[in-house]
């Protein structure tokens, strides 16, 4: 009977020693599996640090290209300020070229004016003078056909003589004006042909500068919204390395947990190497006890 209960003891032993036999393969199975897990974990930390160093290096280098950027649109605000200053003064000359212009224009018309006035005067001198040639034609006629009046014609030669030089004298100073009024005329005329370049090519420095302040107005645009994009695609690259760093975090963690089921795993497998060692050993006293 105690050989029986020994050997029914034995076949429990065996029955549990081939339970403990194909926990611990399935334990070694597990434990293959998790450090098969634990390496490719391991590779990808290894890939996660790598591609978090090159997102650095391409973060570094995105906010030099930032800093770069925020300079140039300082300098191109500053460009658009002394822009818009030139452009306020080109308008101001503008705007006195053009008063200047006006009050030119209104002088030449006054002064025409002034010169169709004197020009209607020297024609009624020239009427009047031919009218006096004619009468002078007359007397002489006269003078010719009536010898009995040559001492009351010659009293009234001198006098239309004296008149003659009198209107001869007028004549030649209102020619001598409409020459000066002609001449400043024509100084007039260059210095409102000269004016009205000065005003076109004022003009076109305007638009030139207006154009140029438009094409900045559009590159300030671009680079705005070009530091936009570069803002955004920083935001979503700080978002992928805190989800890499807690994606990190998390291996971490695990790796903790793998390490401390290993511990366990390699405690219970050292109990059972002397639970075996024990039941190896009773197995032998009891074969010779049996013997």
């Amino acid at each position: 009977s105690t050989v029986q209960k020994q050997r029914q003891e034995l076949q429990l032993l065996t029955a549990e020693l081939k339970d403990r036999d194909e926990e611990l393969s399935d334990m070694v199975a597990v434990h293959q599996r998790q450090l098969l897990a634990w390496k490719e974990d391991r590779q990808k930390i290894l890939m996660l640090a790598e591609r978090c160093n090159f997102l650095n290096n391409e973060l570094n280098k995105r906010n030099e290209t930032i800093k770069s950027l925020t300079k140039k649109l300082k300098l191109l605000e500053s460009q658009q300020n002394d822009s818009k200053t030139t452009l306020e003064n080109t308008q101001h000359e503008f705007k006195d070229v053009s008063q200047e212009a006006t009050d030119t224009a209104l002088h030449c018309q006054a002064l025409e004016e002034k010169n169709q006035s004197l020009q209607g005067s020297v024609l009624e001198l020239s009427a009047k003078t031919g009218q006096l040639q004619a009468r002078e034609q007359e007397l002489l006629t006269m003078l010719k056909m009536k010898d009995e009046v040559i001492l009351e014609t010659t009293d009234h030669i001198t006098e239309f003589t004296c008149k003659f030089r009198n209107l001869e004298s007028a004549l030649r100073a209102a020619k001598a004006e409409e020459f000066s009024l002609n001449k400043e005329k024509q100084d007039l005329k260059l210095r409102l042909r000269e004016l009205i370049l000065e005003t076109n090519k004022l003009n076109d420095d305007l638009c030139e500068k207006m154009k140029e302040n438009k094409k900045q107005q559009e590159e300030i645009l671009h680079l705005r919204q070009e530091n936009g994009c570069l803002r955004n695609e920083l935001v979503l690259t700080v978002e992928t390395a805190k989800r890499m760093e807690q994606l990190l975090q998390s291996v971490k963690s695990k790796q903790a947990r793998t390490d401390m089921e290993l511990s366990s795993l390699r405690q219970i497998y050292i109990k059972q190497q002397c639970d075996l060692q024990f039941l190896h050993g009773s197995l032998e006293s009891s074969q010779e006890l049996r013997q």
